[in-house]
């Protein structure tokens, strides 16, 4: 949706940005410890994610693991968020709850549509509304964007309605991060 946008409005809109630091990661767990390895065998962290898992290509979500989960983690949380767009706040990519901490590796297309559609996890509402993943579009011309795949264990599982948004999820992390983990993929329209 977003590539049809002019270069020259992406062009003008690069310096708005809502900032890595108001990322979940940053915020509500910034006293957690980073204990969680967060990987995917599709991208290294800090590097290109193919376009295979953006709008430009299927728009799958990617394949990810986990490793470093403590003992005594009653559920994990997976939080895409994408601190480059244009707006207050991070763009919200994907919000998977209630992971049992068990689930430690997810396949490509994992993430893809909510639970009654035959999905295996619960799904959040993602910036566009749905429940589901959010490919990467970031606007032609505004620069690369970092998409921050943060993974939290949680010391109780999260209270939440069936479809949370961003502002839910933040509530239900605060005080209850026992452990969080960070992979950082990059995308960018030239």
């Amino acid at each position: 949706m977003l590539e049809k946008l002019p270069h020259a409005v992406g062009q003008a809109l690069s310096g708005l940005r809502a900032g890595a630091e108001k990322a979940a990661f940053h915020t509500v767990a910034a006293e957690a410890p980073a204990t969680l390895r967060v990987t995917s065998a599709a991208f290294a962290d800090t590097t290109p994610i193919p376009a295979r898992y953006t709008a430009d290509g299927e728009g799958l979500s990617p394949p990810l693991a986990v490793a470093g989960v403590p003992d005594g983690t009653a559920a994990l949380v997976l939080f895409v968020e994408d601190p480059d767009a244009p707006s207050p706040h991070p763009f919200v990519h994907l919000i998977a709850w209630n992971l049992g901490p068990e689930d430690r590796s997810f396949v490509e297309g994992d993430f893809a549509s909510p639970a009654g559609d035959g999905a295996r996890h619960d799904l959040g509402r993602n910036s566009f509304q749905k429940d589901r993943w959010l490919p990467p579009d970031p606007p032609t011309g505004h620069g690369p964007h970092h998409y921050l795949f943060q993974v939290f264990a949680l010391a109780r599982p999260a209270t939440l309605p069936g479809s949370p948004g961003r502002g839910a999820l933040l509530d239900a992390l605060r005080d209850n991060v026992i452990a969080k983990g960070l992979l950082t993929g990059t995308y960018e329209r030239a």
